[in-house]
C-alpha cells in the first residue's frame, strides 16, 4: 500500500492583507446552503439589487438581507448604493468580490468537481 503524501498548508506571506482566520470566516460564510445560493447567483448574473436576488431565489426579503450582511462582513459581497433617488426610492446593488469568487472556485467548487472526476472514474 503506497503511503500518502503528507500535506503542507500553504503559509500566508508575512505582509498578508488578510489573516488565516478572515480565510476562515469567508469559507464559513459560504458554507451555509442560502449564502452559497446568493454567491452563486450573483457570480452567475453579476450586480443585482436585493429584490432581483429575492426573486431570483425565492427568499424573503428579510431572510436576504440576514445573509447579505454576513457576507458582505467577510467581504464575499459587495454592496452599492444607487446614489440617485428613483421612482422606486434608493436601491442597493450586490456583486460578488474577487475573493467571493476564489472561495466559490477553489474551495467549494473544486469539492464539486473533484465528485464527479471521481464518479466518471469509478462510473
Amino acid at each position: 500500500m503506497a503511503k500518502a503524501e503528507r500535506y503542507d498548508p500553504p503559509k500566508l506571506p508575512e505582509e498578508s492583507v488578510l489573516e488565516l482566520e478572515d480565510y476562515l470566516a469567508m469559507q464559513r460564510a459560504v458554507s451555509e446552503e442560502t449564502r452559497y445560493r446568493i454567491v452563486a447567483e450573483l457570480l452567475r448574473e453579476g450586480e443585482l439589487s436585493a429584490s432581483e436576488l429575492a426573486d431570483a431565489l425565492d427568499i424573503p426579503s428579510n431572510k436576504l438581507h440576514y445573509h447579505l450582511d454576513k457576507l458582505e462582513a467577510v467581504g464575499v459581497v459587495g454592496n452599492r448604493l444607487e446614489k440617485e433617488r428613483g421612482a422606486d426610492g434608493l436601491y442597493s446593488y450586490y456583486v460578488a468580490t474577487s475573493l467571493g469568487e476564489a472561495v466559490m472556485q477553489h474551495g467549494i467548487g473544486e469539492l464539486i468537481r473533484t465528485e464527479w472526476d471521481i464518479q466518471d472514474r469509478y462510473s
